[in-house]
């Protein structure tokens, strides 16, 4: 009997008890690859537009009088301006010069450039043998021809053969002087006055009947009010002998590299067409 509950008791305890459930299999450890988050596939950038202009590679100082409009002139800010002064810039640009404008008197120009004080005069300096013997010039880069002026209507508007026989006023002890003496000594009446203005007051006045002298400075004259009466009549008159080279930039004449490249860039703006446009923004004909 006791055998029987014994069994039976254990037949109980073995249907109740929970059998053993299999360990789950271990996991795998996660790889390198499976720690890190996954990145973003990179996108290229396009590089923006580069700069026209390169980075300055020298400091240049340009001196101007500022005193000799529309070639050099101080503007309303106080700040040299003219065409002169585009025609420095636009050069600056071309030698990838970093470049900074002075204003200084006429008498202390060259004195300044080879004191250093400055590296490129540009204030329409006349080339000279004396100043090609002082300073390294570069290229001409403008030439004011000689020319006349006289009342509109006149019959003078063609070669100076025309004024033959005729009263000529001019600036005494002047290259104009020089040249009216060798080509109408003998065929005109020449009148000579201390300055250019007396003469073309002797034109207002009919004292004269054309007056010689430089072009710019006549066709200036011509637009003002007073010059209302008058024009520039005829053709350019160039001789080098008496009336000039022209006009160039002063540099000390050790510094050659600076000036080739200044050539350089003149030359290029007169081929490129850049020189004209500038030219014709100040005048109504040519200067070189």
């Amino acid at each position: 009997m006791a055998l029987a509950l014994l069994l039976t008791a254990s037949t109980g305890w073995a249907q109740t008890q929970t059998p053993p459930q299999p360990k789950p299999p271990a996991q795998a450890k996660p790889t390198a690859q499976q720690k890190a988050p996954a990145r973003p596939t990179p996108v290229p950038v396009k590089p923006g537009p580069k700069s026209p202009f390169l980075p300055a590679a020298f400091k240049v100082t340009v001196a101007t009088e500022g005193s000799y409009p529309p070639f050099n002139y101080i503007d309303r800010k106080g700040l040299p301006a003219g065409f002169e002064m585009e025609l420095a810039q636009e050069a600056c640009q071309r030698m990838r010069a970093e470049c900074e404008y002075t204003i200084v008197k006429w008498d202390e120009l060259i004195p300044g450039l080879l004191d250093r004080k400055f590296d490129i005069i540009m204030s329409s300096l006349e080339i000279t043998n004396e100043r090609r013997r002082r300073l390294g010039l570069s290229r001409r880069y403008y030439l004011s021809p000689g020319a006349f002026v006289a009342q509109k209507g006149a019959p003078y508007d063609g070669p100076p053969l025309l004024l033959r026989n005729k009263r000529i006023g001019v600036q005494k002890d002047s290259s104009h002087a020089d040249w009216i003496d060798k080509s109408f000594r003998r065929s005109a009446q020449i009148k000579r006055y201390a300055t250019v203005a007396e003469a073309l007051k002797a034109l207002i006045g009919d004292d004269v009947d054309a007056v010689f002298g430089d072009k710019v400075q006549l066709w200036q004259w011509s637009q003002k009010a007073e010059g209302k009466c008058c024009e520039v009549v005829g053709q350019d008159i160039k001789d080098i002998p008496t009336l000039g080279t022209g006009v160039s930039a002063g540099l000390r004449r050790e510094d050659i590299k600076l000036r080739e490249a200044l050539n350089k860039a003149f030359a290029e703006m007169m081929s490129d067409g850049t020189y004209k446009k500038l030219n014709e923004k100040y005048f109504p004909f040519a200067l070189n």
